[in-house]
């Protein structure tokens, strides 16, 4: 123990904690991701772009100094760096290459004297060399680790990607200083002058204004750097047994005839980084201590504790292309409603399951029946995006809500009941789904209690804290309804985490079955029933609840019904007549006790009342509030609605506004394929496969010889036109496509209108995507034959980089000892065919064009069938980025039109946009007088960052105590104040139903609150 705790003292005055990683937990790899090496690159691309002055630009572009490219390069490099999924990280890298390899073919470029081949073909071989290297060496560390010569933590595999990623750093690192210093040796007469350069001789007052002299001649100043700083390491006679393993400078910059002795700066760079990766990585992993880390243990954990925010999801993307829960959705929904439906129901099970004698036992509750003021909330279609769940749960836990009304401050308390109207999770309902998308929102806004294990099934519900009995518990409590989305599986998930799971949060969940009611105090009701899949209730649902309005529901008594969907407004929709064992057991039955209907599904707020008549009215309100988290749906598509079951009703209120509404349906145009980009992955094979059948295009120089520029419209249009004749009588697989492309658009089409409409829109919609994509494949061929004719491309064949790199090569980067013969010689040839076809590869405008022309010359059959794929494979890897934001804009724009102008596709014109704010839910208030008044309470707003709430974790925390006795439950706030919901949330609908009709509607606004 002495030991121990004298060598922690050593440690402690050593400041020896700023280097732990392994000895200290808690802290991750620092260097994964080479951010020094990504640091000192851009620091020196910084210096080196501010020390060229115009004089030295023009210098550089004259001398074909490939300056340009690397800034590009690096910009791409960085975009890359802050991508977060691998995808995103692949597609970057992916957009780099195809950009640079077809803008070092340009003409602009060539004409202003900028050659970037040297750097590519630098930058290329670099990247393999490196690459090779590095495997080689991961693999003997392994093959070390794995006999047991370096410590356990050694065993990490690292990352592909990581690998990737430091390479490219250290290649670029390579080309830029080859792009401003050159490979030139440095030759000098006193090596001790190498050691102690006088660079730092601005600390020193009588040499601080010569230094600034240097300062300001800049480019003196950088080539002192470049022969300074990153000079080479010496000559090959300072390192006899490394004379024949290295690579050496050119001499005079080749200018001077003979080779140099000395090593070359590229290679002694590169060697530098690669000797700093793998010490760095053999220290961490065999010794658990890294070489710098810049915090020390203190200061690391403080700064992460400030920087921890919760790890929402985002919203689902409902239309990416590579979503394997999207998938899923799909296959569990045609399994559900082809197997599931009619066949077998959960809901015919509980019935089965449930004893005779205890059958109101679970799913009658009446422990709030006695209490005198009664606080409850209804929110619906929870489980998307993260942010907006937590926004409304946050909300919903707050003890206290403050907000104005009428220039008043209202003040609202946490309800006692939390009701959730169904579609807990999307897009399907699974465990992951569940924990993520629901529970885990709501545990941060309030926390379940202590002895809550996530894993425990409860048996024996209602498990109430501390044994007490479940009138006595004064917290909140959550009942729930399952949704569409609910019973995809059967309802197996809702099952397992709702009716047999105790805690919502901090909401104590009793309820045991898909359906229930609630008596209220002051002679209130809530029937919470359940539709699954069906869009009505069973036979044994029906028998419950029509028993008990029968045997317990007074005359007098008032009743809320629970619903998932809101058939008032999806059968005037669609035209079409749902849910007749409930209306059946509202208008039969409760005979005008129904005083408000509730329902989600539809992700907006809207509330209807009944014109006041003569006849009898079965339900007095209608209200639609789906705004728990879900994206948002459009309110205009549904403005004209007014009749249920003969009687008249009129809108009181929408959350948006039809005007706000319908402005946000244009986003389809403006932001589609900003919110979907996974969707692109679809529309350009769609596109590609329209158009496979027209490529190679060989004869337009109709086109181009054209004299004026409405001839060149008339013979491009006339092209076009051409090509779609020519896909309806001779293609195959383009005609195959068109027809698949329009049988889909057909589906797509909403069966709201005739089968003659539907034909028509999707005819229109097909025409304009063939349109669209036989324009970009006929400017993409203008575009190649523009090039070959300027000798541009296809000039001396597919290894046109590799075999001018060649050339250069030897004269750029000498090689006396024979060190790339040697390797050749070792690798059996792999040396040289691995850069040349990567240069291949990489030069992908060159393979397009050399086999358009061997096409164009002696016909498709003139080529192999490898030599098919690879034209076809070059000609997708450009036509589909050319064709991704165009498809993009013609479907965003036909679910524009279609939203705004024909009123269909309000689902798909919406998701797509994948609207997180407009978040609301409903608070209620059973008043002394037995009235319910109701509020809706909104945020127009959602906020993307949260952080730690300095209130919640400066409150004391108990072990024994619930999270709801806490002043401040959530965890998180809004990284920007302002925007925090509690401070935003506003009152968006206001209304009092009374308990007799005398009272009903007592303080109805005069108009719709918009």
């Amino acid at each position: 123990m002495s030991s121990s705790k004298q060598s922690a003292g050593i440690l402690d005055t050593l400041k020896m904690e700023r280097v732990r990683t392994i000895l200290t937990h808690t802290y991750p790899y620092p260097h994964e991701h080479s951010r020094h090496a990504i640091i000192a690159v851009v620091v020196g691309c910084l210096f080196f772009i501010s020390s060229d002055n115009i004089h030295t630009l023009v210098e550089k572009l004259d001398n074909n100094i490939k300056w340009w490219s690397m800034q590009d390069f690096q910009t791409e490099l960085f975009k890359f760096q802050s991508m977060v999924s691998f995808f995103d990280k692949c597609f970057a890298m992916y957009i780099a290459w195809i950009l640079v390899a077809a803008v070092y073919h340009l003409p602009s470029f060539q004409s202003m004297g900028v050659d970037m081949r040297m750097n590519l073909s630098l930058f290329l071989t670099i990247y393999l060399s490196s690459i090779l290297f590095l495997l080689v060496f991961h693999i003997i560390f392994l093959g070390l680790w794995y006999i047991g010569l370096v410590s356990r933590v050694a065993g990490k595999r690292p990352e592909i990607l990581t690998i990737l990623q430091n390479c490219a750093v250290l290649s670029v690192a390579c080309c830029v200083f080859y792009s401003h210093c050159g490979n030139r040796a440095m030759l000098r007469q006193r090596p001790l002058d190498r050691r102690n350069p006088n660079w730092f001789s601005f600390w020193k007052k009588e040499e601080r204004n010569t230094w600034l002299a240097k300062f300001l001649r800049m480019n003196e100043l950088k080539d002192q750097v470049c022969s300074s700083w990153f000079a080479p390491v010496g000559s090959a006679s300072d390192y006899p047994l490394l004379s024949k393993w290295v690579i050496y400078g050119e001499a005079c910059n080749g200018s001077c005839p003979g080779s140099s002795d000395e090593i070359s700066p590229i290679y002694s760079l590169w060697a530098t980084f690669i000797g700093l990766y793998i010490a760095n990585y053999v220290v961490e992993r065999s010794t658990g201590w890294a070489l710098t880390h810049p915090l020390s243990v203190k200061e690391y954990e403080k700064v992460k504790k400030k920087q921890m925010k919760p790890d929402f999801l985002d919203m689902v993307p409902w239309y990416s292309g590579t979503s394997a829960d999207l998938f899923k959705t799909v296959f569990d929904l045609l399994v559900s409603v082809t197997v599931f439906v009619g066949r077998f129901d959960m809901r015919m099970m509980q019935a089965a399951m449930s004893r005779v004698s205890d059958e109101q036992g679970d799913l009658l509750y009446d422990h709030f029946s006695e209490k005198d003021d009664f606080w409850f909330d209804f929110m619906a279609d929870t489980g998307d995006g993260g942010n907006s769940s937590y926004a409304v749960a946050r909300l919903l836990a707050k003890p206290f809500i403050r907000t104005l009304k009428d220039d008043s401050e209202l003040t609202l308390p946490r309800g006692n009941l939390l009701l959730i109207g169904g579609d807990l999770a999307y897009p399907n309902p699974s465990a992951f789904t569940y924990e993520r998308r629901l529970f885990v929102p709501f545990e941060y806004a309030l926390q379940p209690p202590p002895c809550y294990k996530a894993e425990q099934i409860a048996v024996n519900k209602p498990e109430v804290p501390f044994g007490a009995q479940l009138k006595q518990y004064n917290g909140p409590q959550c009942f729930v309804i399952p949704g569409n989305h609910d019973w995809f599986d059967g309802l197996q998930t809702f099952m397992r985490y709702i009716c047999h799971r105790n805690w919502l949060g901090g909401w104590l969940m009793p309820q045991k079955k898909s359906y229930f009611a609630l008596q209220l105090p002051k002679r209130w009701w809530v029937f919470g029933l359940d539709l699954a899949l069906h869009g009505d209730i069973d036979a044994y649902q029906f028998k419950f609840f029509s028993e008990l309005i029968m045997e317990k529901v007074q005359e007098d008594d008032s009743v809320i019904i629970v619903t998932h969907e809101p058939n008032w407004l999806t059968d005037w929709y669609w035209n079409d007549v749902t849910g007749k064992n409930i209306s059946h057991l509202i208008c039969d039955y409760l005979r005008g006790r129904c005083k408000l209907r509730m329902a989600g599904d539809l992700h907006h707020y809207m509330r209807h009342s009944h014109v006041k008549s003569d006849g009898p009215v079965h339900v007095h309100h209608l209200l639609v509030n789906g705004c728990g988290g879900a994206f948002l749906h459009p309110t205009h598509v549904f403005s004209k609605f007014n009749k249920l079951h003969g009687v008249s009703y009129e809108c009181k209120a929408a959350y948006p506004s039809f005007e706000d509404s319908s402005r946000i349906a244009l986003g389809n145009i403006l932001k589609f394929r900003k919110k979907n980009w996974q969707f692109d992955f679809i529309g350009g094979i769609i596109y590609f496969v329209l158009v496979f059948s027209m490529f190679p295009q060989c004869g337009l120089n109709h086109i181009l010889q054209d004299d004026t520029f409405s001839g060149h419209i008339r013979s491009f249009l006339g092209t076009v036109w051409n090509g779609f004749i020519y896909i309806l009588q001779h293609s195959y697989v383009s005609l195959v496509g068109a027809i698949l492309l329009l049988i889909a658009a057909y589906s797509f089409v909403p069966p709201k209108l005739s089968r003659k409409k539907r034909a028509i829109v999707g005819v229109l919609h097909v025409s304009a995507h063939l349109a669209a994509a036989l324009i970009l494949m006929l400017l993409l061929e203008i575009g190649i034959e523009i090039c070959i004719q300027h000798k541009l491309l296809a000039t001396s064949g597919y290894h046109t980089l590799y075999q001018w790199y060649r050339s250069v090569e030897s004269e750029h980067f000498p090689d006396p000892t024979g060190l790339r013969a040697r390797i050749e010689q070792w690798t059996f040839g792999l040396y040289p065919a691995c850069i040349k076809y990567l240069m291949s590869a990489f030069d992908v405008p060159e393979v397009m064009a050399v086999s358009r022309s061997n096409i164009c010359k002696n016909g498709l059959e003139s080529l192999s069938r490898g030599g098919a794929v690879i034209y076809y494979a070059s000609v997708f890897l450009y036509f589909w980025v050319f064709s991704t934001p165009v498809v993009s804009l013609v479907f965003g724009s036909y679910l524009y039109i279609c939203i705004n102008w024909l009123h269909l596709h309000f689902d798909e014109a919406f998701s797509s946009l994948r609207i997180a704010n407009y978040k609301a839910f409903t608070r209620f208030h059973i008043n002394s007088d037995g009235d319910l008044e109701v509020f809706t309470l909104a945020v127009d707003k959602v906020p993307k960052e949260w952080k730690l709430d300095p209130d919640w974790d400066g409150e004391a925390k108990h072990p024994r105590e619930m999270s709801y006795l806490r002043k401040f439950p959530s965890k998180w706030r809004s990284a920007t104040p302002h925007q925090d919901p509690v401070q935003t949330v506003k009152i968006v609908d206001h209304f009092v139903i009374g308990r007799t009709d005398k009272n009903d509607c007592a303080t109805e606004p005069n108009g719709p609150v918009q």
